[in-house]
């Protein structure tokens, strides 16, 4: 992962993009654990949703990284 990216001339943190695209994957991957009964068994949904985004942010990050 580089330090910035350039669009349009405006440099903007890579981070920012990566978490982003976590946050439009994260809602598509709730839309389905909750069309699939996920949250029946859970106790604090807002909880297990940030734990989820975190998930997919750090995920993002490591395949984006450098590869040395």
């Amino acid at each position: 992962m580089t330090g910035e990216i350039s669009i349009g001339g405006v440099f903007l943190p890579s981070i920012l993009l990566l978490a982003v695209a976590a946050v439009l994957l994260t809602g598509l991957a709730t839309r389905l654990l909750a069309f699939a009964g996920f949250y029946r068994v859970v106790t604090y949904r807002p909880l297990v949703d940030l734990a989820l985004f975190i998930l997919i942010l750090g995920l993002l990050a490591l395949l984006t990284g450098p590869s040395a």
